[in-house]
């Protein structure tokens, strides 16, 4: 059997809802499976073409109607027969994570190049923060040996050797 769906409402695109028909495709054994997003009459929508045994395909109808990911804002689900073809899950899968990936390669990018950045700003600051020391255990160092003279000054005084 195979069905088409589609869900349509302000927050369907950018909430993961691809995703989200995906992983519940996979976890129910759905043999085919795609899904895309599409705007349709100037109105978010995600179509999504399913293809397995009777009683799966309505399990997955029955989830559909009942479950959405957090973010998403629905207006209206429909469901129709489909008579065309329909990838297999695993490729639609396999697909998905290749578009992840090429997602996800600029942010890692940008990530690297924050890290470096902030490495050379821990560098220049432990650089400063050891000269800081430097000059603390310099000034303590003359310090000591000026309240040590003081202190033999007086004793001196009171006639202490």
């Amino acid at each position: 059997m195979k069905l088409k769906i589609k869900i349509t409402g302000p927050k369907v695109h950018e909430v993961g809802y691809r995703y989200f028909l995906m992983s519940n495709a996979i976890d129910m054994g759905l043999k085919g499976f795609h899904a895309r997003n599409r705007t349709g009459e100037n109105v978010p929508e995600v179509i999504a073409l399913v293809e397995g045994d009777e009683e799966t395909i309505a399990d997955f109808k029955k989830l559909v109607e009942t479950q959405k990911p957090e973010q998403s804002q629905v207006s209206s689900i429909a469901f129709e027969d489909y008579e065309g073809e329909i990838m297999k899950t695993e490729s639609y899968a396999q697909i998905c994570s290749a578009i992840q990936l090429n997602k996800a390669i600029p942010l890692l990018l940008d990530m690297r190049n924050d890290l470096k950045a902030v490495r050379k700003t821990s560098d220049m600051t432990l650089d400063e923060i050891k000269g800081m020391r430097e000059d603390i255990q310099q000034g303590y160092a003359m310090t000591l040996r000026q309240v040590q003279s003081e202190i033999r000054a007086i004793k001196e005084r009171l006639g202490m050797h």
